[in-house]
């Protein structure tokens, strides 16, 4: 029977790094995407053990930032295709849930903003959170999801539409 190896201290370093470094985007995005705390913490650490297992693969094509990212929307595309994922019960409101400790500062309007993004198909609340919460350029979006840039445009442009007509009055006066 063999022994557990214990991890390279140099390995691990940079690891702990990468988790101070991307815990708290990686939640907030994957919060957004899956709509439960919850189920979000479970992606984020799943995230990081696919990350740890991994790392010694990383060719560099793209930044980590990105390579995490695209790791961590994968993982909560599988928890929602996941049979668990498919029969909970959706109908409790973002109000009811805690979004991010400490949101007794938010306004009604982030509030409102941050539930129409939730209501938003997948593929266009994707692009939306990484491009305005993860500050990711449209070419990063197309490595992290792997789709051409040209889809990332259109998405983006169609998500802003969608809240756009969602929001008026909140935020557009048109």
């Amino acid at each position: 029977m063999q022994g557990i190896k214990a991890p390279d201290p140099i390995a691990e370093q940079q690891f702990c790094e990468l988790v101070s470094t991307y815990q708290t985007a990686l939640l907030r995005m994957c919060y957004l995407c899956l709509q439960d705390r919850t189920l979000a913490e479970d992606a984020v650490q799943e995230t990081f053990i696919k990350v740890w297992k991994s790392y010694s693969t990383y060719r560099g094509e793209c930044s980590e930032k990105t390579w995490i990212m695209r790791i961590a929307v994968n993982t909560c595309r599988d928890m929602q295709r996941s049979w668990w994922a498919k029969h909970i019960s959706r109908r409790v409101t973002l109000d009811t849930l805690e979004l991010t400790r400490g949101t007794e500062g938010i306004s009604e309007e982030a509030m409102l903003l941050n539930n129409e993004i939730a209501s938003l198909p997948l593929k266009l609340r994707e692009v939306i959170l990484l491009y305005y919460y993860q500050n990711m350029q449209v070419n990063e979006i197309a490595k992290a999801l792997e789709i051409a840039p040209s889809s990332v445009s259109s998405r983006l442009k169609r998500a802003k539409d969608k809240l756009r007509v969602a929001l008026k009055g909140a935020y557009f006066d048109e």
